[in-house]
């Protein structure tokens, strides 16, 4: 157990049963009453935010979290199994902990999870990731005036909106996060 006066934004706490990230954590002295911390958390799980004032000296629990690289392997089911690149051990992982990037992944990609006592808690896709794309429609010459888009599905299966300039067989940087196109990569 520590004091609340340990407590950094990151953090993973053991707030009520349930494991929160701290997303902020303020220090507050209003006027001639007691400090206190006034926390923002959001449940690790749920996605839900948390608010809660903390006294100086209440105990917390802080959770212990190994955050690491994984490569991901394959889909089996609801769950996405990775591999630790120094030990070769192998985890399924929850596909509902890499949330909308889950779309965007491919064989052999490198993936971040996070494990609190052996339980996969939290997971994240690359930011940008180099999809090929295997169909588009084929632009016609002096069709536009200005910027304009067209669908495009990526290897995975996803559609994307790309610019016009984009071909079959093109490979293009997608932002997981958005699903936006960011530029061709050559």
């Amino acid at each position: 157990m520590a004091k609340a006066s340990d407590v950094k934004g990151g953090n993973v706490l053991r707030f009520n049963g349930e494991l929160v990230t701290v997303e902020e954590f303020i220090h507050r002295t209003p006027g001639n009453l007691r400090a206190f911390y006034q926390a923002r958390m959001r449940n690790v799980k749920t996605g839900k935010l948390v608010e809660y004032r903390f006294r100086t000296d209440e105990e917390v629990e802080i959770a212990r979290v190994e955050t690491n690289d994984y490569q991901y392997l394959y889909e089996d089911g609801d769950f996405f199994v990775v591999m630790d690149n120094e030990t070769y051990e192998q985890f399924n992982i929850p596909k509902l902990l890499f949330g909308s990037t889950a779309r965007f992944l491919k064989e052999g990609m490198n993936v971040i999870v996070a494990f609190e006592s052996d339980e996969p808690i939290m997971a994240q896709a690359p930011q940008n990731v180099e999809l090929e794309i295997t169909y588009t429609e084929p632009a016609v010459k002096g069709d536009t005036s200005t910027n304009a888009l067209k669908k495009a599905t990526v290897e995975t299966g996803v559609e994307i909106n790309v610019p016009l300039f984009i071909n079959q067989g093109d490979k293009v940087k997608v932002d997981t996060r958005t699903g936006d196109y960011i530029e061709r990569v050559k």
